[in-house]
């Protein structure tokens, strides 16, 4: 492991950039409130902040962010909270290239590594089967191509649990109240995808039949004439 900065120099740049903050005059604009329009759920990863890469500032967007772009009980709740307070319609489950997460899964399904920490296990536990299947299917097996595959099967993986899990969440959907979708950030062009192709709404329509109530026509269609 690389020992970067020591701790004494590092939080003393911090704050310096908070002094430099401070004494500007953004704060101010949204000291009264917030009112953020779209909710990113992201990687942890410090080349992927989304109020730079979206350009966007203070109260704009309402952020989340854990490595791996993971999406587990305390991500819910924040979606929730999110969406309630400040009625946001739109949440976008953002990925990005040469995630340091899907590595470190894909070098656990290789070699599991004894005495894992079972904290940094359940961000692994959670991108697993994610992974599991590629490894099982006729995709090249080469380091490269599994990394690219998982990064997007990790994004579609998130945005199923958002759909699935929260009873709040799914009421709005099917309200046609709230979009949830993925997006893949790549570090080399620094362009955001925001995918078409949404794989985990065949499972959502599947759920929603099986409870009586049949999919709207919005759903039904995963916004097909929607281009992003």
């Amino acid at each position: 492991m690389v020992l970067m900065m020591p701790p004494r120099e590092a939080l003393e740049r911090l704050r310096q950039g908070n002094d430099r903050f401070a004494s500007g005059g953004t704060r101010k604009e949204v000291k009264a409130g917030q009112g953020p329009f779209a909710i990113i759920l992201g990687c942890s990863d410090s080349r992927v902040p989304p109020e730079i890469i979206f350009d966007q500032g203070l109260g704009n967007l309402f952020v989340v962010r854990v490595a791996g772009n993971v999406v587990a009980s305390h991500q819910l709740g924040s979606l929730e909270l999110a969406v309630k307070a400040f009625g946001i319609r739109l949440v976008v489950v953002l990925g990005h290239s040469e995630c340091a997460a899907i590595v470190a899964t894909l070098d656990e399904l290789a070699a599991p590594t004894e005495g894992l920490s079972p904290h940094l296990g359940s961000i692994v536990s959670s991108i697993r089967p994610s992974l599991e299947p590629l490894l099982q299917s006729d995709v090249p097996q080469d380091r490269a191509t599994l990394q690219a595959r998982g990064v997007r099967a990790n994004i579609h993986r998130s945005v199923g649990r958002i759909l699935h899990d929260s009873p709040i969440l799914t009421a709005r959907i099917e309200n046609h109240d709230l979009l949830v979708l993925g997006a893949e950030y790549s570090l080399a062009s620094g362009r955001v995808e925001f995918l078409a192709d949404r794989p985990e709404l065949a499972s959502f329509r599947e759920s929603l039949c099986a409870k009586g109530a049949p999919p709207s026509e919005q759903v039904v269609r995963a916004r097909e004439d929607e281009r992003y």
